[in-house]
């Protein structure tokens, strides 16, 4: 029994990687518009503790357990979309928000998609300020998904109250009518209370 439990286990993340790769095809057509230069911040603006650089082309987000979070925020609003990026992460516990709008001193809410190893919940959505996971993490689906030591790609499509989440091609979370705030800021996070060492680059949007 385990191991038919395990080829159909196979069978079916086989079967993700395939739909989720037609998927970044049919994204491919689309036109995308960088978000970073790789020089500089502009365009994004800090929030909080900890330090954002650019280095080797990504923003690079350092802290060593602040008291207030580390925010990165889009100084654009954005609503209906797709965004696409790649990140690599060492330590602490790091997101990227959608339409969130920002609450001093240091309060991102709305949408999180978190980012980091397995066991942080990777490609799952986190309500902030409310409800927290719209959907529990799943460290065995994150294993499969996640490469360690590597930068990964995640990409978000929102439109409307569907809204669809990739890590590395594989679909990882899914709300299909929610109900929020229809238009906001992206942010990058580093979390309070952390050591924390995150990298994100080639942010890229199609509207």
């Amino acid at each position: 029994m385990k191991l038919a439990s395990s080829v159909i286990e196979s069978l079916l993340f086989v079967a993700c990687v395939l739909v989720g790769s037609s998927v970044l095809a049919a994204e491919e057509g689309k036109n995308w518009k960088p978000l970073m230069d790789g020089k500089t911040l502009a365009g994004w603006h800090p929030v909080g503790l900890g330090k954002w650089t650019v280095e080797n082309g990504a923003f690079v987000g350092r802290a060593k357990n602040e008291k207030l979070y580390g925010l990165l925020f889009s100084d654009a609003t954005f609503k209906d979309f797709t965004v696409r990026f790649k990140f690599k992460f060492t330590s602490g516990d790091s997101g990227f928000y959608i339409r969130t709008i920002f609450k001093e001193p240091d309060q991102a809410h709305e949408l999180q998609v978190q980012v980091g190893a397995p066991g942080s919940g990777v490609g799952r959505i986190y309500e902030s300020y409310r409800r927290g996971w719209l959907e529990k993490p799943n460290l065995a689906e994150e294993k499969k998904v996640y490469k360690a030591n590597d930068w990964n790609e995640m990409m978000i499509a929102a439109h409307g109250g569907h809204i669809v989440v990739h890590v590395n091609g594989v679909k990882t979370c899914e709300l299909k009518d929610y109900q929020g705030i229809e238009e906001g800021h992206f942010a990058l996070q580093m979390h309070a209370g952390t050591v924390n060492e995150v990298m994100f680059k080639d942010i890229e949007i199609a509207e």
